[in-house]
């Protein structure tokens, strides 16, 4: 098992732990940091995030500085990148690759000047310049010449032994075959990478020619200079900036800033925003003002590197085992950026709601290039909160404006805060449609609802597309062969509009394999395939049907709770046409289902009720059987029958546990008490409930007395 960021905050904290708690955690963050290293620089494709791996290697050192008799030979402490691949041929590093140790805020870059000068026995007052340089987010690499000429390219390995990737080096245009005026042996020292803009045409070509495409400029470069055919190498847009050196046969300068120069006069590409400065304020200041200015780069950094600027002072500092006292890097917030915001685009769902997008400049956060976000709604867009009250200050979001992107996981990108200072003069307040951009129709916000909806209903293509995709989803109908892509496709044909569409497309084709054939991507073979398919799928469970049919407030977990109740399809259908919104018997009954509510039972009245969506239904069914939801087997039970519902705390058991026993043992499991309930078992904080059980003269139970009348049943 992987640890995650999210496991760490989980664990007792290091000062509580004994040693043999310390000495298992010691072994699985190995296990858990030797897998990330070898997944980032061997395969190419790292596993987790930046933000997860600095989280567990932070606890490794905070569990060995406690416990260092128990530091493992394998520590991941000691270790810098990853194996070699095989493929490749070795190269010894005559000086080795080492890593950087990391800061994360503004104090940990204090405490690293402060051990800086306490090292060299500076006070306050003594001046001590530093180099601040972008950090960038690409594969390492070492180049050697000799006499002037390029007789070797390294990747940084394990920092002791790399790859041998010489003849892939050459093909990169920012890598001199020869110079002049260098010292007679020369290791530099950069970094690989990709932009922002060749990374998107490399990945629009990978996919015209079918291939898979890359997640992030970083695996992209380094997945194209670590090609066993150079001329893969070659077809691929690499960068490379130079930042430092290896072996030297005279020194290049006396301080760093001035090697750096010097390497640019021998003709390497090297970072405009590397800046010399004296103090930590202005240290901090060009960190933050190369943190504003990221997306505007082209391509990805990931931090700001900050070196200590005279040689001579850095050869007192000296290295640690496997990081230089002389440098850190001092991280981006992680899984935050900022961008700019190119425009606000409507997205029509299924349900007809407008969800706002935001376009942006291209920027990676977390380890992902991002260039769509979701703006949630009206009211976010202004600057408001679902209650009314300020959100981010009153801050409104407009066009043009430098906007804080944040994303966490795989949860989809959002706008978190504005740069007002960075606002553009013309910049206008966005003005919310109030039409459907698809269709024309009325968009309407009801009140109480954050959210406008477009009213064309079935006439809206957007909904209708939207509605496609849902019912060929994994959870609903989960056609092999008939993605959201396909989807698309075959509705901007014309050939499906509805769902039941889908079922008659071999008939209305006769074959149907000469149209189909005929198109990009599809043969005889994958035509007769997906038809197949699409028959298969003609007999399915009743929870299946009811998720597919894309109504509002009904998801997966309701559609399976209806489908356990109502049993059959027959009897779904007849209760839904029959049921009255906020009255009568088949209403009571309908929100008296567990997790059933007053919302979700009127959109299933009212979708059911609608002529149009009614037609489209009953065609759909018409292609189908539906299978009924088998009654659990119960040989013996003593509530087998009966209606029951819970209220309170339950403190033995959570709810979804009572909940699934009763259902059990045959019984039925409703959410608010009615004449018909049987039974209510009443934990501690019970209200309502309780007293309406009481006034009704229903049964009750605490959850001793529940577990005791169902005993071992």
């Amino acid at each position: 098992m992987t640890l995650s960021k999210t496991d760490i905050k989980n664990r007792a904290p290091v000062e509580t732990l004994t040693e043999d708690q310390a000495k298992d955690e010691l072994a699985q963050l190995a296990k858990s940091l030797n897998a990330a290293n070898h997944a980032y620089h061997t395969k190419d494709a790292p596993d987790i995030s930046d933000a997860d791996f600095d989280a567990l290697k932070r606890r490794n050192a905070e569990i060995e500085n406690r416990f260092p008799e128990l530091k493992r030979a394998d520590s991941p402490t000691d270790q810098v990148g990853g194996p070699i691949a095989d493929g490749f041929t070795k190269v010894q590093h005559a000086v080795p690759m080492l890593s950087l140790g990391n800061a994360f805020n503004d104090e940990n870059v204090a405490e690293f000047a402060d051990r800086v000068r306490k090292y060299l026995g500076l006070t306050d007052s003594d001046p001590l310049s530093l180099v601040a340089e972008p950090k960038i987010d690409g594969l390492s690499l070492s180049l050697r010449y000799e006499n002037g000429t390029l007789v070797q390219a390294a990747t940084r390995g394990d920092g002791e032994t790399g790859e041998n990737v010489t003849a892939n080096a050459r093909t990169i245009s920012d890598i001199p075959q020869r110079i002049t005026g260098a010292p007679d042996i020369l290791e530099v020292r950069g970094e690989v990478y990709m932009s922002h803009a060749d990374f998107e045409a490399l990945n629009q070509r990978q996919r015209e020619i079918g291939e898979k495409t890359f997640a992030n400029p970083r695996n992209a470069a380094a997945g194209s200079l670590r090609q066993l055919n150079s001329n893969i190498t070659k077809d691929r847009p690499l960068r490379f900036f130079a930042y430092a050196w290896g072996e030297l046969s005279a020194p290049l300068a006396e301080t760093q800033s001035g090697a750096i120069a010097r390497l640019t006069e021998l003709g390497f590409a090297t970072n405009p925003l590397t800046k010399t400065v004296d103090g930590l304020e202005p240290l901090l200041a060009h960190y933050r003002m190369i943190e504003e200015n990221r997306v505007s780069l082209g391509y990805d950094i990931d931090g700001v590197v900050y070196k200590v600027d005279h040689l001579d002072l850095q050869r007192r500092l000296g290295f640690r085992s496997t990081t230089p006292r002389w440098a850190i890097a001092h991280k981006f917030p992680a899984e935050l950026a900022w961008t700019q915001l190119n425009a606000i685009n409507i997205q029509v769902g299924r349900t007809g709601a407008l969800s706002p997008v935001a376009r942006l400049e291209p920027v990676t956060v977390g380890g992902v290039v991002v260039s769509n976000a979701t703006l949630h709604n009206e009211d976010y867009i202004a600057g408001r909160a679902g209650d009314g009250s300020a959100l981010r200050d009153g801050r409104d979001i407009r066009v043009g404006d430098w906007v804080q992107i944040y994303r966490a996981g795989d949860v989809i990108p959002k706008v978190k805060d504005v740069d007002i200072k960075r606002r553009p003069a013309d910049a206008m307040p966005y003005v919310f449609p109030k039409t459907c951009p698809e269709c024309g129709s009325d968009a309407l916000r009801e009140s109480g609802d954050a959210v406008h909806r477009c009213t064309g209903g079935l006439i809206c293509p957007a909904q209708a597309v939207e509605r496609l995709k849902h019912f060929v989803s994994r959870a609903a109908f989960d056609i092999d062969g008939l993605g959201a892509k396909q989807v698309e496709q075959f509705h901007t044909d014309g050939w499906i509009a509805t769902p039941a569409d889908i079922f008659t497309l071999r008939d209305r084709f006769g074959s149907g394999l000469q149209q189909l054939k005929n198109r990009e991507g599809w043969g005889e073979k994958s035509a007769v395939k997906l038809f197949d398919a699409i028959d298969d799928k003609r007999t399915i469970p009743l929870n299946r049907v009811i998720f597919s049919l894309g109504i509002r407030h009904v998801g997966e977990s309701a559609a399976n709770t209806l489908a356990q109740h109502y049993v059959s399809w027959a009897q779904f259908a007849v209760a839904m046409d029959a049921a009255l919104v906020g009255e009568g018997d088949v209403w009571d009954d309908l929100i008296n289902i567990d997790g059933v509510g007053h919302v979700m039972a009127a959109s299933l009245i009212t979708t059911f009720q609608q002529p149009a969506e009614r037609t489209s239904i009953d065609a759909l069914i018409a292609q189908l059987t539906v299978q009924d939801i088998a009654a659990p087997k119960v040989v013996d039970s003593p509530v087998v029958g009966k209606t029951v519902v819970f209220t309170g705390t339950l403190e033995k058991m959570t709810r979804a546990e009572a909940k699934s026993r009763a259902e059990a043992l045959g019984a039925k499991v409703a959410g608010s008490v009615s004449a018909k309930t049987d039974l209510l078992v009443a934990g501690p904080g019970a209200g309502s409930k309780a007293k309406k059980a009481a006034d009704l003269g229903i049964e009750t139970l605490d959850e001793d007395g529940w577990l005791a009348l169902i005993g071992d049943a």
